[in-house]
């Protein structure tokens, strides 16, 4: 009987932490109350007007292939969009990819700018998708430090990061899992690395639309950076849509031409009719973001002190819609030495799933006392959230 000689580059790196969480809450079956704080998907509906546009795109049977690198409507909405919020309109025709999902899409930048041997700076703590990516695309990933608690860099770590192997950087901003906003100044550090090596930077902002403090800056809009950065976002966050798997990049021609080749041998394409929904949905007028913004603000305030108040030692994140915790005290105090036995022994005995923070560390030993909760639930999952958690306030 044969056995399947499986690659060395599976064998590099493990299955999503994340989604194991989210797998062993199921696990514990529905008749015991329970929350999931782990993966990031909202608990509430995503926008009617959006869902709407979607089934009428089926009813008016648009159910067959896209365009392979997005649909014509889906890419005027994205150029217009873009213009709209940030001044500058990308061509449709030649800087505009569709991919499923903003996760496909990093893989698909990274496979048409990455050779075998090259580096792939990446900041740690990082979502954990950017190593396997970089490995997948036959690169190495090179870490550097972001400080607690102000999830700060050293600019002279980064410097030292540069070398002629360096291919590309990833910049998540706001962050996952740290919720850190790049300043202008560090992503003018970044900028000026970048076009002394010639690297290109690869920015994931899912989150732009979730800023608390600071602002939200697109790295290609600093000075000499539009043509050496590859911007990706997505449906998922925005608005409320993780299932649909709708995500795009915005990139220079060159580059543009190289990422829709990877990314049609990838998947073909998105999903046609949903492609619909997201085009409708990208013409919302401004409060809806503006709504949005105030309604996560409010989220994260509400999470931030229920957190403080049972025990944790909270890092305030300044967007996305996560908090990163330091549980050291709690561990000790019920018997548990990392994140991970901690994070499954919340899942079985309190009913809430959180994401061990070693997950989001190269180094695991970094992340050993942390962990990750994501706060995109309506107030009543958080009310019992605050339930559930109430023992370890009690000891």
């Amino acid at each position: 009987m044969g056995v399947i000689r499986t690659s060395d580059k599976a064998a590099r790196f493990e299955e999503s932490v994340i989604r194991e969480m989210t797998r062993l809450f199921l696990a514990r079956g529905g008749d015991r109350p329970g929350v999931n704080l782990a993966q990031g998907f909202p608990d509430f509906a995503a926008p009617a007007a959006m869902k709407d546009a979607a089934c009428r795109a089926i009813q008016d049977d648009i159910n067959q292939y896209a365009i392979t690198w997005g649909a014509k409507s889906l890419r005027n909405a994205i150029a217009a969009k873009t213009e709209r919020w940030y001044g500058v309109r990308p061509d449709p025709e030649r800087e505009i990819t569709v991919a499923c999902g903003a996760t496909e899409a990093m893989l698909a930048a990274l496979m048409a700018v990455v050779n075998p041997g090259d580096e792939v700076i990446v900041f740690d703590p990082f979502y954990e998708n950017y190593g396997p990516d970089a490995i997948l695309s036959g690169a190495t990933p090179r870490f550097v430090s972001l400080r607690e608690p102000d999830w700060s860099f050293d600019a002279d770590e980064l410097a030292a990061a540069f070398n002629d192997r360096t291919r590309v950087i990833i910049i998540n901003t706001p962050n996952n899992p740290a919720g850190k906003v790049f300043s202008r100044e560090e992503l003018q550090t970044i900028a000026d690395l970048c076009q002394r090596w010639n690297v290109t930077v690869i920015t994931d902002k899912i989150y732009e639309h979730m800023v608390y403090e600071g602002e939200h800056i697109r790295m290609a809009d600093l000075p000499g950076m539009a043509e050496r950065t590859i911007t990706i976002t997505g449906l998922s966050k925005t608005y409320s849509s993780t299932g649909w798997r709708i995500g795009w990049l915005i990139a220079p021609p060159e580059a543009t031409d190289a990422i829709r080749k990877v990314h049609d041998f990838l998947t073909v394409g998105a999903a046609a009719p949903l492609q619909e929904g997201a085009a409708f949905a990208l013409g919302f007028p401004d409060q809806y973001y503006r709504d949005l913004q105030e309604t996560y603000r409010v989220k994260r305030d509400v999470m931030t002190a229920l957190l403080t108040q049972t025990g944790f030692r909270v890092f305030a994140p300044s967007g996305a819609y996560y908090i990163m915790t330091d549980a050291a005290e709690l561990m000790a105090r019920h018997g548990h030495d990392d994140d991970v036995a901690m994070a499954r022994w919340m899942i079985e005995e309190l009913g809430v799933a959180t994401v061990p923070g070693s997950s989001f560390y190269r180094n695991k030993a970094d992340g050993r006392t942390k962990l990750r909760f994501c706060y995109c639930k309506r107030p009543e999952t958080l009310e019992l959230a605050a339930q559930l958690l109430s023992p370890l306030r009690a000891t």
